[in-house]
């Protein structure tokens, strides 16, 4: 049987074995594939930030709980908190224990339709995707998907995508963390300068 194309590209468990401040810049421009029963979505990413287990603004950085458990296993893994009492938001589990990238905005490449029936009428298209919640809500990831392995999962995949270059990229401080002032002034969010359009599907 011939090799999917999509699995030919799926980014290997190497990838994500690295400092999450390098994983989060090189996860730009990568596109997250999601599949279920409704069908599939799929965006590419435009905006994320770095949390290592030193970091007082890292849940990690308290030890190992049975919330954070999936932020201690092997790289690749998916750890998938809800926040606020109404928001999922998926982060990439790198190498060390307790480090992982949080997934901040994607822009929608696949699956339109479908994004925009979870987000709901309100949601206009360039908000599909824009947001740690929003993003999670349009490609259907809430906290039983917890602990699944992108590397190997057939419901979700990390793809090689096109990443900008160094140019596109702007650097700065992390959104709406608490911790200590030296690491709230941390500069470990990264975002693509400005996402070209691209039709979708």
């Amino acid at each position: 049987m011939a090799e999917r194309r999509d699995d030919a590209e799926r980014l290997p468990r190497e990838f994500y074995a690295r400092d999450s401040r390098v994983v989060a810049r090189d996860l730009l421009g990568r596109v997250i594939r999601t599949v279920g029963p409704e069908g599939v979505t799929a965006g590419r990413v435009l905006e994320t930030e770095a949390y290592r287990p030193t970091d007082s603004c890292s849940h990690s950085s308290r030890g190992r709980t049975a919330r954070t458990a999936t932020m201690f296993g092997p790289p690749g893994g998916l750890y998938v908190y809800f926040i606020y009492g109404m928001h999922h938001c998926m982060n990439l589990v790198c190498e060390g224990d307790g480090a992982a990238v949080l997934i901040r905005a994607l822009e929608p490449v696949e699956g339109i339709e479908l994004m925009r029936e979870r987000r709901g009428p309100k949601a206009s298209d360039g908000k599909l995707c824009s947001g740690p919640g929003s993003l999670c809500r349009a490609l259907g990831v809430d906290r039983s998907w917890d602990g699944t392995d992108v590397v190997t999962s057939g419901r979700i995949s990390v793809h090689a995508g096109r990443p900008p270059d160094d140019d596109d990229v702007l650097v700065g401080p992390r959104i709406g963390v608490v911790g200590r002032a030296e690491d709230v002034a941390l500069e470990w969010r990264w975002r693509e300068r400005a996402a070209p359009a691209r039709r979708v599907r």
